[in-house]
């Protein structure tokens, strides 16, 4: 069995309210990227790494990331696109062949764990399609576009969810495949999947898996990794 994974690492990170892409900032003294990409690199069940950047940022992210740190899994660094879902979608193309299993992580995701990963491999081998996510903390509102409530979900039933998602490689690959030829702009490469009538399976992730967006989930991370670190 040979498992792949697609890391979109092309977003700009308007939030972040950073001079260069949040990728690129420090956590715990290395870049955030580099992060993400060694939890993947040390995993004995991944075979391949796909990064997606920014076209012009394609040089940089070969000698100052993949070089500079020694990984040998990246096996291509491909040019994002327009949206997250285009950039997914070429690393997604870019991915071998003969990969029966594609996992898809955010670029800005470094805190996730091995036992994480081997999870949803264990399960994408049995169900297809699978998600990670956490219950939902807070209540959720609907609201119209006038600003007022017009619905409230019960909160036992939400989800909120979180990468790395796992998909046979050609399910997904239909997913993405469909969606462009309909011009459809999903929230995420599952919702892609939903629109196949697929079932997709749903494991506990952790909240420390966050995304860093902001500066605060910034601060957050780092006082995880130096807890970690002890």
């Amino acid at each position: 069995m040979k498992v792949s994974v697609v890391i979109p690492a092309a977003g700009q990170g308007k939030r972040m309210e950073a001079n260069k892409n949040k990728q690129f900032l420090l956590l715990g003294g290395k870049p955030i990227l580099s992060h993400t990409i060694t939890i993947f690199e040390s995993s004995s069940s991944i075979d391949e790494i796909i990064l997606v950047a920014q076209s012009e940022e394609l040089d940089y992210c070969q000698s100052e990331i993949i070089h500079k740190y020694n990984f040998n899994k990246v096996s291509k660094i491909i040019a994002g696109g327009a949206t997250r879902q285009e950039s997914v979608y070429n690393g997604l193309k870019a991915v071998s062949e003969d990969a029966d299993f594609i996992l898809i992580h955010d670029g800005a995701r470094p805190l996730l764990t091995n036992e994480l990963i081997e999870h949803i491999i264990t399960e994408v081998e049995k169900y297809q399609a699978v998600a990670i996510g956490v219950p939902v903390k807070d209540t959720i509102k609907i609201i119209n576009q006038d600003k007022v409530v017009v619905d409230t979900p019960k909160r036992d039933n939400l989800i909120a969810i979180q990468t790395p998602q796992a998909f046979r490689r050609n399910l997904i690959l239909e997913a993405y495949q469909r969606a462009c030829e309909d011009d459809y702009l999903g929230t995420d490469s599952s919702s892609l999947v939903e629109r196949l009538n697929k079932e997709i399976r749903v494991i506990e992730g952790s909240y420390e898996n966050l995304k860093i967006t902001t500066p605060e989930d910034l601060e957050l991370a780092e006082r995880i990794i130096s807890r970690r670190l002890v």
